[in-house]
């Protein structure tokens, strides 16, 4: 993976100032300075905005980042065409209304943004396809090359690529994105997006929010993989979509385990006394997967999760065929300074360094999707993760039921959950999907989740977070502040604390406003609220030994006006005793029978 990412790297250097020397915008670029900043802010520049290969579960040697400098223009939805005149510079890929991004301004559901680059590519790359990469765009997106449209693409969570090989020229070439975003005033997946943010919803992010890139690839190419482990038949199914006659490796360090043939695009590898991926031992297996003249690389664990019964007949949630209590906070994946997006690929590996030192082995991802890199450091470092698929529509109260979609809201709900699902398959280090939380959106539970886990059957199905329960899925999920509690264990579902805790500390010199902060129950100083949480956790342990599988603590970080968090929003101070935190957090008796 190294040296696939320094020759990535050569590439960019080499190319990726080229749109700077050709724009002319009327405003030079600064970053703006939000009401807290984290300490990445000062690494984040033009020159090195995000710089790492995005999609390391398929990795090509050749590619350009286009991260960096564009022009821009917020216009008015209605307008037609180009815009007239570009206001300034943005910096891809932070959200419009992000400080990193150099612009903080809100766009809104009556205006749209507009996004241009100029690019040249490698000339070595002449005569094969050139591939046009999108991480995520929030949210309908339509992409023009050389003032020709070539695509549009609707959802703000997955990534959209487009062949652009016919409309490039042979020297520069001129990229432009038109984004259209109503966030709350529509009905798409938004999360706790908010177009008035307070309370518990926050600063909304619009348009290009990941890392757009270019790569070249052969007349004949792998569109994408699909790795199943079987940790029961000590095997991996490796399915390779667009490109037949492969051959696929896999290897233990330096070491090729295993490798196969096939005509068709699917191999199965035998991997003999396979190492087993835990959060305590997160191994992966390296793959290179060969098509004619296409060449990736990837990787896998070897990992299973599934239900089962422990000793006393309690349904469990198992990992590797033993039973494993699941315990993370609730992680929002918000940032002072880039909202939706992370400042640096070290920040956003440093939420999950901070997990694992608190002694957690989960993380609730909360009503987002982060980018493929993230769920690689989990992946890598050895943290579980419950998925959930962001809210949008509108909301039902508890012990309500469900609400009733438009044909549009759910049919795109479907594409985009379908999304989700199928372009995160690859990572272990994902056991549970979530698709409604708390009632918001949440409408034909049963048919939903039923779909779920027939499109995923390798994975456990949370039919609903909280409130409003069906019987569906293989947990049943409540809610308790500050709790702890639990659901009755049943036959077919284990018991699950979907979300608890809440304990707020207000940090001075951390606090995103400094009236209007809150907490689910208030301290005032840094000894009680460790000690209210190794009470919580003294609980939950008893809970543990009467049948609780898994619990959800509130939550990684403060957010906006919320001052729950383990962590200031900036990342500056974790607010409870760290070693305190860590000893009752991995103390086994009871968690883990």
């Amino acid at each position: 993976m190294n040296s696939r990412f320094l020759c990535g790297t050569l590439f960019l250097f080499a190319f990726s100032g080229i749109a700077q020397a050709e724009s002319q915008a009327p405003a030079p670029w600064h970053q703006q300075k939000a009401a807290l900043m984290t300490q990445w802010a000062a690494d984040v520049s033009p020159d090195n905005a995000l710089r790492e290969y995005p999609r390391p579960q398929m990795e090509r040697p050749e590619w350009v980042n286009l991260n960096g400098l564009w022009d821009y223009a917020i216009v008015p939805s209605d307008t037609e065409g180009f815009p007239k005149k570009f206001q300034g510079k943005i910096l891809v890929p932070y959200p419009v209304e992000s400080a990193l991004s150099g612009v903080m301004k809100s766009v809104g559901a009556k205006n749209r943004v507009w996004y241009t680059r100029t690019f040249r590519l490698p000339e070595s790359w002449k005569g094969r396809r050139i591939l046009l990469h999108f991480g995520a765009v929030d949210w309908q997106t339509t992409i023009f090359v050389n003032d020709k449209q070539i695509g549009q693409h609707t959802g703000g969570y997955d990534s959209f690529s487009f062949d652009i090989t016919s409309n490039l020229h042979d020297e520069f070439n001129t990229v432009s994105v038109n984004v259209f975003d109503p966030t709350t005033e529509g009905y798409q997946p938004v999360g706790k997006q908010h177009a008035k943010p307070q309370g518990i919803w926050y600063t909304p992010t619009t348009g290009i929010w990941q890392t757009v890139w270019v790569e070249a690839v052969p007349q004949n190419y792998i569109r994408s993989l699909k790795i199943t482990p079987d940790i029961d038949k000590s095997e991996v199914e490796v399915a390779v979509d667009g490109a037949s006659g492969i051959r696929v490796s896999a290897f233990d360090g330096e070491q090729e385990v295993a490798a196969a043939s096939s005509a068709d695009g699917k191999v199965t590898l035998k991997i003999d006394n396979a190492k087993l991926w835990s959060p305590e031992n997160p191994f992966l297996y390296t793959l290179n997967i060969r098509a004619d003249k296409d060449e990736v690389s990837s990787y896998f664990g070897m990992r299973k999760i599934s239900l089962g019964k422990d000793s006393g007949g309690i349904t469990r949630i198992m990992l590797n065929n033993q039973p494993y209590f699941q315990h993370g906070p609730l992680d929002q994946g918000f940032w002072p300074d880039g909202l939706y997006t992370a400042p640096t690929d070290q920040a956003l590996r440093y939420d999950i360094d901070v997990m694992k030192k608190l002694g957690f082995n989960m993380a609730r991802k909360h009503v987002k999707v982060e980018p493929d890199r993230w769920y690689y450091w989990c992946d890598r470092l050895g943290l579980l993760v419950w998925q959930d698929m962001p809210s949008g529509d509108k909301h039902v109260a508890p012990g309500k039921g469900e609400i009733t979609r438009s044909k549009e809201s759910a049919e795109n709900y479907e594409r985009e959950l379908t999304a989700m699902i199928n372009s995160h398959f690859n990572h272990p280090s994902i056991v549970m999907w979530v698709p409604f939380n708390e009632g918001w959106g949440q409408f034909k539970t049963v048919k939903v989740t039923n779909y779920l886990k027939a499109l995923d059957p390798t994975r456990l199905a949370d039919c609903a977070s909280g409130w409003n329960d069906f019987p569906a899925g293989d947990v049943h999920d409540i809610h308790v502040y500050p709790g702890p509690g639990a659901p009755s264990p049943e036959d077919t579902r284990a018991a699950v604390l979907g979300e608890y805790g809440g304990l707020g500390l207000p940090m001075a010199d951390h606090l995103w406003k400094q009236r209007g902060n809150w907490g689910y129950r208030p301290y005032s100083e840094r000894d009680s609220l460790t000690e209210a949480y190794e009470m919580l956790t003294y609980q939950l342990r008893l809970l543990g030994v009467s049948g609780l599988s898994a619990a959800v603590y509130t939550q990684l970080t403060d957010v906006e006006t919320e001052v729950n968090g383990l962590m200031t929003y900036d990342r500056e101070v974790v607010k409870m005793d760290v070693k305190k935190v860590a000893a009752v957090n991995r103390e086994p008796q009871a968690l883990k029978r």
